[in-house]
């Protein structure tokens, strides 16, 4: 409730915010500045919209954790792709789908996966142990994606994923790459990707079919549990079903696969920590590389963040990204120290100022499924050899994740 002991919240200046170009490596930029020169929580103005930044780990809490209903989630930039998927959906049909879905990547659901993961680790350590021997180059950034990619498709199906669905899945990969360039209107960034969403829509068809043909399986993928779920429910229809398909292969393997490549170039800059333990190693890339670097949402009543007014209509950017290089909160932030998720080890104990797959209701639903198959990865791959990296991405590139801009040719030794 808004009172007359609250004030504004303070703005960034006018003149800081003209070179912005509606570029997402450029916003950045502005985001940082904005925190460095006011603090936790910040204003400015892109447009007629009034925006709020927040990186306070109490505002962090307050916004996601606590009042979700006071700042929800507008139509996903990514709606084009995932449709009506979980990712997007609000209210209601929101609610349902994540209880459907939590209950598969949780508990009894997520032991199930067990198996599956395992044998796509496997799977990507022959592999490596070939390269070995052979002393070839290859992407690292491209198997990471592979692995990322078979491991949700077993999950998904049941199976493991053919060179042939491999394939037609580059076109998810092209239209997340082409997001950040889409034109604003809806209709023309669906013509612009009008070929690759055709291609998915086909495979996504392709894997309901198959799923729906086969009922006596001991061990069904996600899918079986969604084409089951629409005896019940007449709103799972093919289309929402494709939609939670597309949704989940998007979230499930961008996600892992970028973590673990940037995983793979700190430990290229600091070979020192390849002895730390698996889980410390993962913990320590999401928190300089986040897989949800920037969370907007947008306040639909008036409220008060640490006793500043937030007028309804506000955006609200909730920025992990920043949150996770604050020094107030992370000495020396920009260092990859592991040691920081070591038992016992000091690390900001604020519910908000570590958020790698967001927070409060809308946290991912994929967390333990995400953690224990890179650490099962890293398991196999790390007594392997050390990676000798012909070339390194110039940057990172910000789009729904924060990925490595450029190939990652490497060696096995």
């Amino acid at each position: 409730m808004v009172t007359t002991d609250t004030v504004p919240v303070p703005e960034l200046a006018p003149e800081a915010v003209e070179q912005w170009r509606g570029e997402e490596a450029q916003l950045v930029d502005l985001l940082a500045r904005a925190q460095r020169g006011i603090g936790g929580i910040a204003a400015f103005r892109l447009g007629p919209t009034p925006t709020v930044l927040v990186t306070d780990p109490a505002a962090v809490q307050h916004v996601l954790g606590r009042h979700p209903d006071r700042y929800v989630k507008r139509s996903h930039r990514a709606r084009m792709l995932v449709g009506d998927g979980v990712l997007s959906a609000t209210g209601e049909a929101w609610k349902r789908q994540r209880r459907l879905l939590q209950s598969q990547f949780t508990g009894t659901g997520m032991r199930r996966h067990e198996q599956r993961i395992a044998a796509a680790a496997r799977r990507t350590a022959e592999r490596w142990e070939g390269y070995r021997r052979s002393g070839e180059t290859f992407d690292v950034g491209e198997e990471m994606r592979g692995f990322a990619l078979d491991t949700v498709w077993r999950a998904l199906t049941g199976l493991p994923l053919d060179d042939r669905t491999d394939g037609e899945l580059r076109s998810v990969e092209r239209v997340v790459a082409a997001m950040p360039t889409l034109p604003t209107n809806a209709a023309d960034a669906r013509d612009a990707v009008a070929e690759d969403l055709a291609r998915i829509d086909a495979v996504a068809q392709a894997a309901i079919d198959a799923a729906r043909s086969v009922r006596d399986v001991e061990e069904p993928g996600v899918l079986r549990v969604l084409l089951d779920a629409a005896d019940q429910h007449p709103e799972y229809t093919d289309r929402l079903i494709r939609d939670e398909l597309v949704t989940l292969l998007v979230a499930g393997h961008e996600t892992t696969a970028t973590t673990l490549t940037w995983l793979f170039l700190l430990l290229d800059d600091n070979p020192g920590a390849r002895g730390a333990d698996p889980q410390a190693l993962v913990s320590e890339t999401l928190r300089l590389y986040p897989s949800a670097w920037l969370l907007p949402r947008h306040a639909v009543e008036d409220d008060v963040i640490a006793g500043h007014r937030i007028a309804a209509g506000t955006d609200v950017l909730v920025c992990p990204y920043l949150t996770h290089r604050d020094p107030a909160l992370w000495p020396a932030p920009e260092r990859f120290d592991p040691t920081r998720f070591t038992p016992g080890a000091d690390r900001p104990g604020q519910l908000g100022a570590y958020l790698p797959f967001g927070l409060g209701a809308r946290a991912c639903l994929g967390t333990q499924f995400a953690v224990r198959e890179t650490t099962a990865l890293l398991e196999l791959l790390l007594p392997l050899g050390v990676l000798e990296f012909r070339s390194r991405p110039a940057g990172a590139a910000y789009s729904i994740t924060v990925r490595p801009d450029g190939p990652t040719p490497a060696v096995l030794r």
